[in-house]
């Protein structure tokens, strides 16, 4: 199959030679609101590069992958669908939920499949949580602890843009709690500060956040997150049952290391970005797209589960402004 890409920045290039490799993908083709950045990075690859967006989606896609700026995300999904291409999109679907909102409801008017990129799922620890939980393996849920840790912030130009920690950062969390229990968010209580470098501040972000979620049966999450992580990137979950706990992203690459005597654990290096903490769980996932243009398997995360997720993000936004507890 032909894949298409627009946005050949960090994770796009990533992306492009994640697709490059997959047997399913016989040719990749990619484009970029810089066009002299798309030729290089195709140079790099030894794939195809077109000038534009429209002549991408004219070029016989079979698929088509956004890995664009977020502002673009919206225009670009609606592009795929009246192209009539089955699209991927990391996420967010926009940058508010009125936009997100809209999204939706232009995708489930339409027969194009459209998937988007929230990576966790894919990983085997959190399936592996999802299981136990969905076995009935650890009794009842009644603790879940969640966090993500970035090793370093991104560039000042990127906060912005970024929507903020909460619908940036920690909506992987948001999507993935209810991924791993299958129950969604009654209601939020989130704080969050600047820490760091000023310039989040001056865009009214932050970078280090805390949020108690309670879901529908009852169960308390707690979230935390930060841009500050000198350890390394640190992305774990852990769940507490009534017969038995389980940890997400506990191993030997584990950014945390042990103050009691005598214990070496973790022995490994640390992970220090996403992609070398979640690089297999990146080809699982565009591998499950390649099986959505094929036309073999549902789309495994859909533009509601991400509106969903980006609900909870606004909710810890608004609690962190207004110092309050929000019901969703």
């Amino acid at each position: 199959m032909r894949i298409g890409l627009v946005g050949v920045g960090r994770i796009g290039a990533f992306h492009a030679a994640t697709l490059k490799e997959l047997p399913a993908v016989d040719q990749v083709v990619v484009a970029d609101a810089d066009p002299a950045r798309a030729q290089a990075v195709a140079k790099e690859l030894g794939v195809e590069s077109v000038p534009d967006v429209p002549t991408l989606l004219a070029s016989g896609l079979d698929g088509f992958v956004i890995a664009a700026a977020t502002s673009a995300h919206a225009s670009l999904i609606s592009s795929g669908l009246a192209a009539g291409v089955p699209t991927f999109c990391e996420k967010p679907v926009a940058l508010d939920l009125a936009e997100t909102s809209r999204v939706v409801e232009l995708v489930e008017a339409s027969s194009v499949p459209v998937h988007i990129g929230f990576q966790r799922r894919f990983d085997a620890g959190y399936q592996a949580a999802r299981a136990a939980v969905q076995t009935g393996e650890l009794g009842f849920v009644h603790h879940i602890r969640a966090n993500t840790n970035d090793a370093f912030p991104p560039h000042r130009e990127y906060i912005p843009q970024s929507g903020g920690f909460f619908r940036d950062c920690t909506v992987h969390d948001f999507d993935i709690i209810r991924y791993v229990t299958g129950r969604e968010v009654v209601s939020v209580y989130a704080t969050g500060a600047n820490r760091g470098e000023t310039f989040f501040g001056e865009y009214g972000d932050v970078d280090s956040a805390a949020a108690l979620l309670t879901l529908d049966d009852g169960t308390f999450v707690a979230v935390s997150g930060t841009r500050y992580n000198g350890a390394g990137h640190d992305v774990r979950m852990e769940l507490h049952g009534s017969l038995g706990s389980i940890a997400v992203g506990l191993d030997s690459h584990t950014a945390l290391r042990s103050a009691e005597p005598g214990v070496s654990f973790p022995e490994g290096p640390p992970h220090m970005t996403f992609m070398d903490r979640f690089q297999p769980a990146y080809v699982a996932e565009l591998t499950a797209f390649t099986e959505v243009v094929a036309g073999t398997r549902e789309v495994p995360c859909t533009v509601r589960d991400a509106l969903a997720a980006f609900r909870i993000a606004d909710a810890c936004e608004l609690s962190r402004h207004e110092n309050r507890v929000v019901t969703l």
